[in-house]
């Protein structure tokens, strides 16, 4: 199995490093790599999307044309996450903020994204979710967008307070928080299982 972590910023370091521990642990022979090629993302089994700014993300996967073959391997059925960021860039619907940014988005998931729906990242904090599929998960939210509404097609997984912080849509995963920055692999492993 290939998986790529599309590594235009963010937390790719850190997504490479527990997926190849979810991987290991589930006994998935392959690799994981940080590209920003479109060939590497063509060729891959699943493909993993990042936290980081999401409009910058935005711009570098436009430019090259990883957007696009992001676009065919979620029509393919592949396995796609996307944490924080990537949830906004995944998203088909965003606020008002996204649209002043001019934030292009992939249009993947029927979710409706709020940017910085937890404040700035001053703010940021963990809190234990419960995930379905996963059960009791610390998830660490930084600068984190919320999903306020979601197509009749979404599954809800996981919920923070008011908000929904984790959804499902066929062969896509998003999460507004950031699994990679603990050293619990369940979240990945569910992903990898997708398959």
């Amino acid at each position: 199995m290939k998986v790529a972590v599309i590594s235009a910023q963010g937390d790719v370091s850190e997504h490479v490093e527990i997926t190849e521990k979810a991987m290991n642990k589930l006994g998935i022979d392959g690799y994981v790599k940080a590209t920003n090629s479109e060939e590497d993302v063509a060729e891959s089994d699943a493909i993993i999307l990042p936290g980081g700014e999401s409009t910058t993300i935005s711009k570098l996967i436009h430019a090259s044309s990883v957007a696009e073959e992001i676009v065919k391997a979620a029509a393919n059925g592949k396995p796609i996450m996307g944490t924080c960021a990537g949830t906004i860039l995944l998203a088909r619907h965003g606020d008002e903020q996204i649209s002043k940014t001019k934030t292009k988005l992939l249009g993947l998931l029927d979710i409706w994204v709020k940017r910085n729906a937890f404040g700035r990242q001053r703010e940021s904090f963990q809190a234990t979710i419960e995930m379905k599929y996963v059960g009791s998960f610390e998830a660490v939210f930084i600068r984190a967008p919320a999903i306020v509404k979601t197509g009749e097609n979404v599954e809800i997984l996981a919920t923070l307070d008011d908000n929904i912080v984790a959804v499902r849509e066929n062969n896509i995963l998003a999460l507004t928080f950031h699994p990679e920055l603990t050293d619990d692999t369940r979240i990945h492993e569910f992903f990898l299982k997708m398959r």
